[in-house]
């Protein structure tokens, strides 16, 4: 991978997208952004063992290789890359990238251990493939944060490139771990957006004091019996700590169990 990338970049500008599979709209609109941003695509799939806990669902994560090759072909991906878990992790491997103070904020703190898996293998791709440009979703706000610092603290030259959460016509944000989800629990699924625009909708019109803005939301996720909060925090959108007022750029960002299902949102 790392030559073929070489070899076909001689002055061209090679564009990323790494992925774990089970593509959706969400994935293939970075497939898009980085066709038009870049001269050469270059996309992975890698379902990353270290970014899941003990408990959590790498063994059930949806794996649909030959649907997602065709959809990354169609899309005019030049080259994919699916490593073995044995290649990306040599035996006796005990090296982490850890982006140090952030990682264990919001879905860190719900996931002990994850973003260290995150960084980890973001840095093996780069290094691997390389690339001027990587795209990633904003859906995974508090990941691309994490990966934004990372490539600035090690002065990896790449540029990170977020790009817009997709989501379905009801609003909930598109996510590979949505095909867990039941007919009912798809329905209640979508209280996470309804938090969110309640609490844009009391920013609008000028509320600024966070707990306010929270508390809002609160009452909307509480109308929903069918999910549990994980987190609602309105934070900096650097250094992922909480924000007393919203007097700049703010991150308000929610995570909750549909059944046993993890979702995330943001705005």
């Amino acid at each position: 991978m790392r030559s073929v990338c070489r070899s076909e970049k001689k002055g061209r500008r090679l564009g990323f997208v790494p992925t774990m599979g089970a593509l959706h709209e969400g994935h293939l609109s970075l497939v898009r952004a980085a066709k038009k941003q870049s001269d050469v695509v270059a996309a992975s799939i890698f379902v990353n063992p270290t970014q899941f806990g003990p408990n959590e669902d790498f063994s059930q994560y949806p794996r649909t290789f030959e649907r997602d090759y065709e959809l990354l072909k169609n899309e005019g991906v030049d080259f994919l890359f699916v490593p073995a878990v044995s290649e990306m992790y040599p035996r006796g491997a005990v090296t982490w990238v850890t982006v140090e103070g952030l990682s264990d904020k919001l879905d860190g703190r719900s996931r002990p251990g994850h973003f260290r898996g995150v960084t980890t293998v973001v840095s093996k791709l780069f290094h691997i493939v390389e690339p001027d440009i990587a795209f990633f979703g904003q859906k995974d706000a508090v990941q691309l944060v994490l990966i934004r610092r990372m490539v600035r603290d090690l002065n990896m030259p790449v540029e990170i490139v977020g790009c817009p959460i997709v989501r379905e016509s009801d609003g909930l944000a598109m996510s590979s771990r949505n095909a867990y989800l039941s007919a009912e629990e798809r329905k209640s699924a979508t209280i996470l957006n309804c938090t969110l625009r309640e609490i844009k909708q009391r920013f609008d019109p000028g509320e600024r004091d966070s707990a306010r803005l929270l508390s809002a939301g609160m009452e909307i996720f509480q109308q929903e019996p069918g999910a549990r909060l994980d987190y609602l925090e309105i934070v900096d959108p650097e250094t992922l700590d909480p924000l007393p007022a919203v007097q700049g750029n703010a991150l308000v960002a929610v995570a909750g169990y549909v059944g046993t299902t993890r979702l995330v949102d943001n705005l």
